[in-house]
């Protein structure tokens, strides 16, 4: 028996439930780790509340994770028991044990904490393909950045600086605002207080941005398209103030023959060695200290559903991570 957070029906925090699970033991090509940290964020709400549809119920929520390898199954023969894995898959994380797939598990290097990788194996993950594959951001781009002071956000704007682009941020507050700008953002918007298209407008001299990078959605869709230049992209990967609704495609033709994609990180890690690839480069970066993963809170796993509130209340900054 182990302990899990566990969702039987959709709706708010209160649905999720700290109980005992039963683990099999790893069957052919599975791993079973013991979470040492595991990652919070906003798709878990998603699954919880009902925007995504669970494939079953009860269900154990969370992506990412990272631990130690405690059994492997049959046919496994990149880990052995006690390697320190970070591992991003569908489901199982919120869990002091979990059974995962060999290819959705990658070798945790020692320089990587447990709290940081639990961190950014989805998060960071996607700030990969989003700056490398999406966009592939090179010097002299200026990028915008929504929830800059959010746990992607803070990735991408330090990664995007890296790579010798300006960034540009949206923030709801002035804290929020010193926390990107500490993190890469070179410009920051307050979305509350100013029309970020004609600040961006301002701040880029009219030039405007190569690519919108929106985690938020239907709140600020049309303020990502006003702020592309001509052929620009807007690479719309998250749903925070929920989806986006369906639009007319001659407004992107409209302002300027605009690229739109919704991109997603199942797709880019379907092969094993792109995922090997992209978790190296992700590492090699923290690593190099070129990008740091902030993990300003941290929860109980047994106080999943405070952790869930404080996530949509957007009172949190950096990355929040579980602790079995």
């Amino acid at each position: 028996m182990v302990k899990a957070i566990r969702v039987h029906k959709n709706g708010g925090p209160e649905v999720l439930q700290f109980e005992d699970i039963t683990l099999p033991a790893p069957g052919p090509g599975e791993l079973l780790i013991k979470n040492r940290a595991v990652g919070l964020n906003f798709i878990d709400t998603y699954f919880r509340s009902g925007l995504y549809p669970a494939p079953h119920f009860p269900l154990v929520l969370g992506n990412e994770s990272a631990g130690d390898v405690l059994a492997v199954g049959p046919g496994v023969t990149e880990f052995k028991v006690g390697d320190r894995v970070a591992v991003v898959s569908a489901h199982g994380a919120y869990a002091e044990e979990r059974i995962a797939p060999a290819t959705a598990t990658v070798a945790l290097p020692e320089a990587i904490s447990y709290e940081a990788a639990a961190s950014m194996m989805l998060k960071g993950m996607t700030a990969e393909y989003l700056l490398h594959r999406t966009y592939k951001v090179k010097q002299g781009d200026t990028i915008l950045v929504h929830a800059a002071a959010g746990a992607t956000g803070l990735i991408l704007c330090q990664w995007g600086k890296a790579l010798g682009a300006t960034v540009i941020g949206t923030v709801g507050s002035k804290d929020k605002a010193e926390l990107a700008k500490a993190h890469g953002a070179d410009h920051v918007i307050l979305y509350r207080d100013e029309d970020v298209a004609a600040r961006v407008k301002e701040i880029t001299g009219g030039a405007m941005c190569d690519v919108v990078y929106d985690g938020v959605g239907k709140d600020t869709f049309m303020a990502s398209l006003d702020s592309l230049k001509p052929f620009g992209l807007l690479a719309s990967f998250g749903n925070a103030s929920g989806a986006v609704e369906a639009f007319n495609l001659g407004i992107l033709a409209a302002k300027g023959a605009l690229y739109v994609t919704r991109p997603t990180l199942n797709p880019h890690i379907a092969k094993r060695e792109t995922m090997v690839a992209m978790a190296k480069n992700l590492f090699d970066t923290v690593a190099s200290g070129k990008v740091t993963v902030p993990v300003n809170a941290t929860f109980a796993l047994k106080d999943a559903a405070d952790a869930h509130r404080a996530l949509e209340s957007r009172g949190t900054t950096g990355s929040t991570v579980l602790l079995p």
